[in-house]
């Protein structure tokens, strides 16, 4: 497969989508943040000093999403017409896993907003929780899903999902050998 953002002499260039149909386009991202047991306890229960952290990394990560042609240089501007971000708190692994939702009916695809809004909303966690826990870990982002388009729909396999949600968080207390 070729790269469509670069012309014949390798310039970069955004690609030129004028021709393309308007399609319905929903995108699916996720990510983790893994922390101490007594960050996740303040997340969890609602006693971090700066507040409402969950409230914030979802306003912060449709936010993000919203500005994504802003952040990645050859992105297109997008009307979207649906962004959330929602939360999992998974205490075995101490880690918080976020969700966004990207949808736009458009010439091209959602996934770069659902994946900036999934990666600014992780950043938004560490920075209101940072004066407890530094050694926090941003990672598994990823496409899980996305519909639409000419490339048609993708859904990442279950086994791939599932890495995340049993991946041990360097927080947790070691595993004891029986």
């Amino acid at each position: 497969m070729d790269f469509t953002h670069f012309d014949s002499r390798g310039n970069a260039w955004m690609v030129d989508v004028s021709e393309k149909k308007d399609t319905a386009r929903e995108a699916v991202a996720s990510g983790c943040i893994y922390m101490s047991r007594e960050c996740f306890d303040k997340v969890a229960d609602g006693s971090m000093k700066k507040g409402d952290v969950l409230g914030a990394a979802r306003i912060a990560g449709i936010m993000g999403a919203k500005r994504t042609s802003d952040l990645i240089p050859l992105c297109h501007i997008l009307n979207l017409t649906k962004l959330s971000v929602d939360f999992e708190l998974m205490p075995e692994k101490c880690a918080v896993r976020a969700v966004c939702t990207a949808k736009t009916t458009g010439k091209t695809g959602v996934e770069m907003e659902a994946l900036t809004g999934v990666s600014i909303a992780l950043l938004t966690v560490y920075d209101m929780c940072k004066a407890v826990d530094k050694t926090m870990e941003i990672g598994s982002i990823m496409l899980e899903k996305k519909s639409g388009g000419k490339s048609g729909d993708f859904i990442r396999p279950e086994k791939e999902q599932e890495k995340v949600k049993k991946r041990p968080g360097t927080k947790t207390e070691p595993e004891k050998d029986e």
